[in-house]
């Protein structure tokens, strides 16, 4: 499928994750990505066009092998997206400064898009980052967080 006015969001979210993303496909990538696409997620700073997101995809196949997406839940209006989303592959290359161990990592996210002119626009992902470093990482300690509850009022 082209990219054309009429591709739909779901079309459109569909396609980056089942070519791009999973097939790195950076033909399908500059296809359907704005020219002035803003790319934002939890494993990197906010990136510019086609050619900045293509510089982060390939350095996160370069460290997680078999690199997939799985769409859990999309939901679509004309010119949004959200998509309830499972990562995985194996860490064969160094990722948050960690070398490959060979293991198997996955992790879960959230992505939002905006779709304008039946390119996608905008993109903020959002990925459980602290349970990917674990599985890194295992034998570090888990960081602890205490929540402090104010009582109410009286």
């Amino acid at each position: 499928m082209g990219t054309m006015a009429s591709a739909t969001p779901r079309d459109l979210v569909e396609r980056f994750y089942h070519e791009v993303w999973n097939r790195a496909d950076e033909r399908a990538a500059r296809d359907i990505l704005d020219p002035d696409f803003r790319f934002r997620a939890s494993l990197g700073p906010e990136l510019r066009g086609p050619d900045g997101f293509i510089v982060y995809l390939r350095a996160v196949h370069a460290a997680v092998g078999n690199f997939t997406c799985t769409i859990e839940d999309l939901v679509a209006t004309p010119d949004r997206a959200a998509a309830k989303m499972a990562f995985r592959g194996t860490h064969r290359g160094t990722f948050f400064g960690v070398a490959a161990t060979g293991r198997d990592v996955h992790w879960s996210g959230a992505a939002f898009f905006t779709i304008g002119g039946g390119r996608i626009t905008e993109l903020w992902v959002l990925g459980d980052i602290d349970g990917l470093k674990r599985q890194l990482m295992p034998d570090e300690p888990a960081p602890s967080f205490s929540v402090l509850i104010a009582p109410p009022p009286r």
